[in-house]
């Protein structure tokens, strides 16, 4: 698997506060079948979830050289789960967020619960631009629980979506399961990902791909969990500063 969305890096929001808090959750990802992780700490503009690219890439930096000290195989590339705001476009440019894997692909999070009254037009505006859109955990926000069709709109306007694992085994509660779920059945996923923010139960990647073999054949399961994220990362150009 490669998982395309993680708070892997430490100290820079809720996800890994240590470096050993990093190690740990990598090498339990490893233990379950991950070869490569996208690194996405939050971004969420005027909060304190703004650490800069800079910051990222020394964190990136530190981290890589302890994984290879520690002789654990896997290849780590830096994104943002960017919130949604008006000047998404201007955060990239200027160097405060990250696509995912200095791709044309950007990982996008929208409010849990309530809206942000005109998050489709700048989803739009994303795409009109060049970007390849993805949104983060479609299946756990409030509105979309309540109205499904809005997911649909997106999905129809272009936007890819991206399930978390423990969503299929309730760890998020049963309607982001539910949504989960429907989505699966309805082949709309683009990707998956851990979503991991803290050292947890080892077989959760395990169990949640166990049950989407439900819904799956073996080739479109692969699609999901390795060739979709791969295009991600085949779009990847020479991380900068």
């Amino acid at each position: 698997m490669i998982d395309i969305h993680s708070h892997i890096l430490p100290g820079i929001d809720d996800g890994a506060e240590t470096l050993e808090d990093s190690i740990t959750m990598i090498r339990e990802l490893t233990e379950q079948g991950v070869t490569d992780i996208i690194a996405t700490p939050h971004y969420v503009d005027e909060t304190i979830y703004t650490s800069s690219r800079r910051e990222n890439l020394h964190l990136l930096d530190e981290l890589r050289c302890t994984l290879a000290e520690e002789k654990i195989t896997v290849n780590i590339y830096l994104g943002n789960e960017i919130y949604i705001c008006d000047k998404i476009d201007d955060l990239i440019l200027f160097n405060k967020t990250s696509s995912l894997a200095d791709s044309n692909f950007l990982l996008v999070e929208l409010p849990m619960s309530g809206e942000f009254p005109n998050y489709e037009d700048i989803l739009q505006d994303l795409i009109n631009h060049g970007y390849k859109v993805i949104l983060a955990h479609p299946e756990r926000y409030t509105t979309f629980q309540n109205d499904f069709s809005l997911i649909e709109r997106l999905h129809e306007m272009g936007v890819l979506l991206q399930c978390n694992t423990g969503s299929f085994i309730r760890q998020y509660g049963k309607h982001a399961e539910k949504i989960a779920t429907t989505l699966a059945k309805k082949n709309m996923i683009y990707a998956l990902g851990s979503d991991m923010h803290h050292t947890r139960g080892s077989s959760d990647i395990t169990l949640a791909i166990k049950k989407l073999h439900k819904y799956y054949k073996d080739e479109e399961l692969e699609q999901i969990l390795v060739n979709n994220p791969k295009t991600i990362l085949e779009h990847s150009a020479t991380p900068t500063e």
